[in-house]
């Protein structure tokens, strides 16, 4: 048959994600994969020159996203389907492209881990993520902002005549327009992944990119890369240089065998073909390569111990097998982003198939001939050669403009081209998916005034860009307008200038929560807890009494109580003051305290207070934090202040070895 591309709609038992958290997300990234000042001077230097290149200290201007449960229900996803003889490949542009399915129609096996669920957890930059697939992450270290958002996505011409899925956005963490075209040649058994990320601007851009595929985990699963040596970061923050694959129990090429959750960034070789395998016991698998651009790979695994047991149960639902990552990026680690000149671009092709070899050489014990063995096999199957070819007949075909729509993304590219006049063939942000989040914005730019709500609401978010940031400072100074200034001289850290134009807000704001909690979280930030406390207290007093009478059934409303009510107990804990913290509590909806993550403040709580046998009873009661954190030891710390006993597996979620 030859290749199609065709909508379709995927079934699936899936939690709803619910609304932003209209809150700006002003506090430093609460990150894992973050290396010590000290440690990096022990690296090589390019690694520890990219590794302190375009840090983030917030996901601003983009919003997080918390407002996850865990109940699931059947729900219609929107797919697209693209396949031939050989292959089908089942996207999902409405939650970042993933690729959920690879299906491999002569064998009848599919080649990667498939999630029976979609079940979001924080795990992204900014929140919501969820398990399983190809995922294709962008921006800064961590998985992308877009792992939930819808991408735009269309048919275009592909280099053979046929149809090919391209899907773009606008990643707003860099201002920086991509693109990832899905091209399946007909009679091919490989799926080729051209990506093209653009630089528009005047500055030099700080660039990430790691594609991520998740693969089934059992005994016998192997991840094979041409590589004797590996950097091991075991959420310790330190990377560590370690030889692959290691020995017996300690073999590190084995997913199931390591003990705790762990990255290896595999040292490949320079002029060494960039590949990644996992092949089972059968010797059969799947297999990833690329032109030499996308020099790292990696292997991601949860390890057998409790935690990471705990959190692939977390992920999906009983009864579902393990997985791992195989990890492909641009830099040799992910902690590291890569220059893009201005005006530059960065491009390349991957190209993902099944993959079989004799399984007495992959599970032999000497890693040479495994290697070597993986190696020829993918010759065979792929040449290098022909993924060079394949890349240069994908690249005439980059800027070809998108044929029929198959999906819509977000306005804010619109807005950025409309701004910028920029010219971005292949990869059009068209007026008319400007909505109701961009509008104001098209209002300051095209007539210096940014104009307030039409009826009470939440503030919308804020672009933070310097071109931004200039508009709003010889806009008008209307209360709201010096909100997002702040918000803006925030990002761009000058804390001290935030203050000030919040400050100045305040001073004629009708609506003056959203000020206020700006001032806490800074009072916050400078150390000064009791300001922070004041401030904290006094915004959500302001919230309630602002907050129109069906505020609890209006979404955005019922978000920004529930976001403010959280971070105010919490900071009126830290400021030891139970007493006021409980007024905070007590002036949340019922259905708000009773959700995992409030069940937990509700412990702090009632520690605060003296209680350590009622809160010791909450624990007792069973309880599920939705948006527990990749890595949060809270539960660990809360337990901790009750008793000596060990946590109880189902709050156990260590992710660090030796605790």
């Amino acid at each position: 048959m030859a290749t199609t591309v065709r909508r379709a709609v995927l079934t699936l038992p899936a939690a709803p994600l619910g609304p932003e958290n209209p809150l700006p997300a002003l506090r430093p990234l609460d990150e894992t994969h973050v290396v010590d000042a000290r440690d990096r001077a022990r690296l090589p230097r390019d690694m520890a020159r990219q590794i302190g290149f375009g840090a983030l200290t917030t996901v601003l201007p983009v919003r997080v996203l918390d407002g996850y449960g865990r109940t699931r229900v059947p729900t219609r996803l929107d797919a697209v389907v693209i396949e031939n003889d050989r292959l089908r490949a089942t996207v999902l542009p409405g939650l970042g492209g993933r690729v959920h399915s690879l299906h491999h129609k002569p064998t009848g096996r599919e080649l990667l881990y498939t999630n029976p669920v979609f079940q979001p957890a924080d795990f992204a930059l900014n929140g919501a993520w969820f398990s399983g697939g190809i995922e294709w992450n962008i921006g800064a270290t961590g998985h992308t902002t877009l792992s939930c958002a819808p991408l735009h996505a269309a048919r275009v011409p592909g280099p053979d005549g046929g149809d090919m899925l391209r899907l773009w956005e606008w990643e707003r963490l860099r201002d920086l327009p991509f693109q990832v075209d899905l091209w399946l040649p007909e009679d091919s058994d490989f799926l080729h992944v051209g990506v093209r990320i653009r630089n528009p601007h005047e500055h030099t851009a700080p660039v990430y990119w790691w594609s991520n595929i998740a693969v089934p985990e059992d005994e016998s699963s192997r991840v094979l890369a041409p590589a004797d040596e590996a950097w091991h970061f075991g959420y310790e923050r330190t990377l560590t240089r370690v030889p692959v694959p290691g020995t017996g129990s300690d073999d590190r090429t084995y997913p199931s065998r390591g003990d705790h959750p762990a990255d290896y960034f595999y040292e490949v070789p320079d002029g060494a073909r960039r590949w990644i395998a996992s092949l089972d016991a059968d010797g059969h698998g799947l297999v990833q390569t690329s032109t030499d651009l996308l020099r790292g790979r990696k292997l991601f695994l949860w390890g057998s111990g409790p935690g990471g047991r705990r959190w692939q149960e977390w992920l999906t639902e009983p009864g579902t097998g393990g997985y791992a990552e195989m990890q492909a990026g641009l830099a040799r680690t992910q902690l590291e982003h890569v220059p893009l000149e201005p005006g530059g671009e960065f491009s390349w092709l991957e190209s993902y198939g099944p993959l079989s070899a004799d399984p007495g050489a992959v599970h032999g014990d000497d890693w040479a001939v495994a290697r070597a063995e993986t190696g020829r096999r993918l010759a065979e199957a792929l040449p290098r050669a022909d993924v060079d070819a394949a890349y240069a007949a994908w690249r005439r075909c980059a800027d070809t403009e998108p044929g029929e729509s198959l999906a819509t993304g977000s306005g804010w590219g619109a807005l950025e081209v409309r701004r910028g006049a920029y010219h971005l063939p292949g990869t059009p942000f068209a007026e008319q998916t400007l909505g109701e989040q961009q509008l104001p914005w098209l209002e300051l730019l095209d007539q210096g005034t940014l104009p307030g709500p039409p009826r009470p609401a939440p503030p919308g978010p804020t672009p933070v860009s310097t071109h931004w940031r200039d508009m709003l400072e010889t806009a008008p100074a209307e209360p709201l307008t010096e909100y997002h200034l702040g918000v803006a001289q925030w990002h761009a850290g000058d804390r001290a200038q935030a203050v000030r134009s919040w400050e100045r807000g305040l001073v004629r704001a009708t609506s003056r929560w959203p000020l206020l909690r700006c001032l806490a979280v800074a009072a916050g930030e400078g150390a000064q807890r009791d300001r922070a406390a004041d401030l904290y207290a006094e915004a959500f007093d302001a919230l309630r009494e602002e907050r129109p009478g069906d505020g609890d059934h209006d979404e955005a409303w019922a978000a920004a109580t529930t976001a403010l009510g959280r971070e105010a107990i919490e900071a009126l804990l830290t400021a030891e003051r139970p007493q006021p913290a409980r007024t905070v509590w007590s002036g949340l909806p019922g259905s708000t305290r009773r959700r995992g993550r409030f069940r937990l403040l509700e412990a702090r709580l009632l520690i605060a207070e003296g209680d350590r046998a009622a809160a010791r009873a909450v624990f007792d009661e069973g309880f599920e934090v939705a948006d527990l954190r990749e890595g949060s030891e809270v539960l660990d710390e809360v337990w901790a202040e009750l008793t000596d006993e060990a946590i109880p597996d189902r709050y156990n979620y260590r992710m660090r070895p030796g605790t």
